[in-house]
């Protein structure tokens, strides 16, 4: 059967308008679990704009909405959106990673990128070292694309670029900045031969006063250690966010997240 949404007609399967198969609820459930979205290759989508605002980028393999939803916003779907599988929301709550869900959730496809990385002519890269806290890193993914940064690398044991909180946190930068997990001390070694490596540290040199370059990578660190031992050695200038005044006692340091969009933005208005 066909769901009216404004001017287009939704394809609504009709074996869920009363409830979701349960094999489905499951499987929808399980991504919820690294494991699982990583031997399936999917991930889940949650919440209204972050599914309007993302699933034009990604292939989208499944979309639940409950009737609610979609009488409030299934005329933003794209035009020629693919079938709707219609659920309660007892059902949505028994998918959902949030306390309060929204009503609708897209499962999609992770994008894959090439093997290969190269530096492109004047690139600003973000390294992140060991971010553990998804919120962190799903606001440093949204400040990386506010500021036209659009990959970042990750040390392999930074929170996973597709936990639910990382990409609610995100709003839609997911789509736009590619995150790719690597040895970051062997990464950071190679590519820094041919930029600076710039560390954010307590002892570093004031960001306000320092020359930096249109290009480089940034090095953020964990958000109770800071920048591990190993990174630090490939670093090659280190920097600091002074407090104002610079000698008024103040609180120890500042959010992972919050520094990183003092950073950035501070290299773009040099370029």
């Amino acid at each position: 059967m066909f769901y009216e949404a404004g001017s287009q007609k939704i394809e609504c399967r009709s074996e869920a308008m009363e409830s979701i198969s349960t094999s489905t609820r499951k499987f929808i459930a399980s991504l919820q679990q690294p494991k699982h979205r990583k031997r399936e290759g999917l991930f889940v989508l949650e919440g209204t704009r972050a599914v309007l605002d993302t699933i034009p980028f990604f292939e989208v393999t499944h979309f639940v909405a409950t009737a609610q939803w979609l009488e409030a916003h299934g005329a933003e779907l794209p035009h020629g959106f693919a079938a709707v599988t219609v659920a309660k929301a007892d059902d949505m709550g028994r998918m959902s990673s949030q306390s309060t869900p929204q009503g609708v959730l897209a499962v999609c496809r992770m994008k894959e990128y090439a093997e290969d990385f190269e530096l492109r002519d004047g690139e600003l890269l973000l390294a992140l070292d060991r971010v553990q806290d998804p919120g962190n890193l799903g606001t440093i993914m949204r400040v990386a694309d506010w500021f036209g940064v659009t990959r970042i690398l990750a040390s392999e044991d930074t929170v996973d670029v597709y936990n639910p909180k990382v990409i609610q946190a995100s709003m839609g930068a997911v789509a736009r900045v590619e995150v790719r997990y690597c040895d970051l001390v062997e990464s950071l070694r190679g590519l820094g031969t041919m930029v600076p490596v710039y560390g954010t540290f307590l002892d570093g040199e004031d960001i306000y006063g320092t020359q930096l370059s249109r290009g480089g990578i940034i090095v953020m660190g964990n958000e109770g250690n800071g920048i591990s031992l190993a990174v630090e050695a490939v670093v090659s200038r280190r920097i600091r966010i002074p407090t104002y005044p610079a000698d008024r006692d103040a609180v120890e340091s500042l959010n992972v997240s919050m520094a990183a969009g003092i950073t950035l933005a501070e290299f773009r208005r040099r370029v």
